[in-house]
């Protein structure tokens, strides 16, 4: 009796079985009606005044039930100059290239509002939208909402955000040649020749210089006015130039805003607040691309990153990119 139950039990589960597995008639899956969007934010790392945020927004209804008429973005605090709605829908091709194709007029900005108005008639659409972030939105926050209108008089929106907007400062690409724009000013984050740094001695951190010494690995320095003389050969300091940068060299810290390259590290206003001067010195040298150096200016005022972007051995020059924070 045992095994017949048995035995019936394991018709049962291989009946079960094979009906479970029987092809099913396949239906394509209705597709959404009425219009639709969504939204990404592109760019990565810390939002910094002067730098765009990027977004994709995308839009689309059945052709059957219309086509799309607007597209806008209203941002909470106006974005600066350069902030747009791209009025061509990108897709990307089989090569992995972006390609735009034009769909509506040039975006109009009025206060805090970005629009393009369509001109080709289509029901799907993706817009890169591009805000420029202001200086009014230093240290705060901003929020987008994004909204699409269709001809049968259907609105669609997605908000974005809040995204944080660092206390930093960026400025990108400073040629330091020697002897000549040779004075870096962290405060005015720009370079100064002799002239120049007299007139701004206030504001003179470092001093930039390459040497050829034998015996020595000396080559590209950023070495602050009062180091020992024995890191400024050849230099006679302008009047009234002499402070003491603390700084500490790094190499490979390849932030990806101020190298551009593939990396994807990113220095943020957090990482100025937790660094350590107190035994660091005030001159760095043999400087090469992709090395960078930590600064404390002298009255603790700034803290900044140095990137080496470049360096020219022939004709003595160093391209350099920074980050700036203030700490009081």
């Amino acid at each position: 009796m045992q095994r017949k139950y048995l035995s019936l039990i394991t018709v049962m589960l291989v009946a079960i079985f094979f009906s479970s597995c029987q092809d099913k008639e396949y239906a394509l899956p209705l597709g959404k009606t009425g219009l639709n969007n969504d939204c990404i934010k592109r760019t990565l790392g810390p939002n910094i005044v002067g730098a765009n945020i990027e977004f994709a927004y995308a839009m689309a209804l059945p052709a059957s039930e219309g086509k799309i008429v607007s597209s806008q973005v209203v941002a909470t605090i106006a974005g600066a100059t350069g902030t747009y709605l791209e009025n061509r829908s990108f897709y990307t091709n089989s090569s992995g290239v972006d390609v735009g194709i034009t769909v509506g007029s040039a975006s109009v900005t009025t206060d805090v509002k970005t629009m393009v108005t369509f001109t080709k008639d289509t029901c799907a659409a993706t817009l890169r939208y591009f805000y420029t972030i202001p200086e009014a939105a230093r240290g705060g926050s901003v929020s987008f909402k994004f909204s699409a209108t269709a001809s049968n008089g259907q609105t669609v929106s997605y908000d974005m955000g809040p995204y944080t907007i660092t206390t930093m400062d960026m400025k990108l690409d400073l040629v330091c040649t020697d002897n000549k724009a040779m004075y870096l000013s962290i405060a005015d984050m720009a370079l100064y020749d002799a002239a120049g740094a007299a007139a701004n001695a206030a504001n003179i951190d470092l001093v930039y210089l390459y040497r050829n010494i034998a015996g020595i690995t000396f080559t590209h320095a950023l070495v602050s006015p009062a180091a020992s003389t024995d890191y400024l050969p050849g230099v006679t300091l302008p009047t009234g130039v002499n402070k003491s940068t603390k700084m500490s060299k790094t190499w490979a810290l390849n932030d990806f805003n101020l190298a551009r390259l593939q990396y994807g590290i990113y220095i943020d206003d957090v990482d100025f607040k937790v660094l350590d001067f107190t035994n660091a010195p005030n001159f760095v040298i043999n400087l090469k691309a992709q090395a960078g150096t930590w600064v404390e200016t002298a009255d603790g005022k700034y803290r900044a990153y140095i990137y080496i972007n470049a360096v020219n051995n022939t004709a003595p020059s160093m391209t350099v990119s920074i980050k700036r924070y203030k700490m009081k």
